[in-house]
């Protein structure tokens, strides 16, 4: 799913965005936030995380049992984040051989599953010029792929936590945070459960994508 200006002055960047866990790429907080980088002169695209959404016959219209078919997958599916990995280069390569979309500034948001599959997809893509990421601790089934790739990481990126998230411990988090390779990462901490994300923490992501990619493009 695309979003771009009517008319856009150019190329424009590109920012891809990873929607959570029973989730889909057209649920609500992944369109608004679209929209919000389209009318900062950016573009966005989502593509459905493994057995959600158009993948699914049924387009996931149970959420609790695509999130038990995820966490199943998660935990016995070993090529299931290089799929995913290699389904988002062949969008961004797409987009790119179009012509309207700027190679050097190319964002990603992803929070949760978003940087569960997201964060291996910033570790190998350089185009990634700025990433938001969190929601998501060093733990779980694909943990030594995330140790692995986290010091990869080297794009400035801005980590979102909710600090009594009771999927992912704040202190699984910090140590992610922690592993990152990035100088430049900032945390943004709220109070809240896993599924509280704050307006601001969304309003944050809108500004930090919008400045790094200015900056990557000047």
């Amino acid at each position: 799913m695309l979003w771009t200006s009517v008319d856009p002055p150019g190329p424009v960047p590109l920012v891809l965005l990873g929607h959570g866990a029973s989730g889909h790429k057209g649920v609500g907080y992944v369109t608004d936030l679209a929209r919000a980088l389209v009318r900062l002169d950016m573009a966005a695209v989502a593509v459905d995380g493994p057995v959600h959404g158009d993948r699914r016959s049924d387009r996931g219209r149970n959420a609790q049992l695509v999130f038990l078919e995820f966490c199943q997958a998660w935990s016995s599916c070993p090529t299931m984040t290089d799929e995913m990995v290699g389904d988002l280069t062949g969008v961004l390569d797409a987009l790119i051989a179009t012509g309207e979309f700027d190679e050097a500034r190319v964002g990603w948001w992803g929070l949760s599953m978003g940087t569960i599959l997201g964060l291996p997809f910033v570790a190998a893509e350089p185009r990634i010029s700025a990433a938001v990421l969190g929601l998501m601790g060093l733990t779980g089934p694909t943990r030594a792929r995330i140790v692995e790739d986290a010091p990869r990481v080297r794009c400035p990126t801005l980590f979102v936590v909710q600090w009594d998230d009771e999927l992912f411990g704040r202190e699984a988090c910090l140590e992610l945070f922690d592993a990152l390779g990035s100088a430049d990462k900032r945390m943004h901490v709220h109070p809240g459960r896993h599924g509280s994300v704050p307006p601001e923490a969304f309003q944050a992501s809108e500004a930090f994508l919008a400045n790094r990619l200015r900056a990557a493009g000047a």
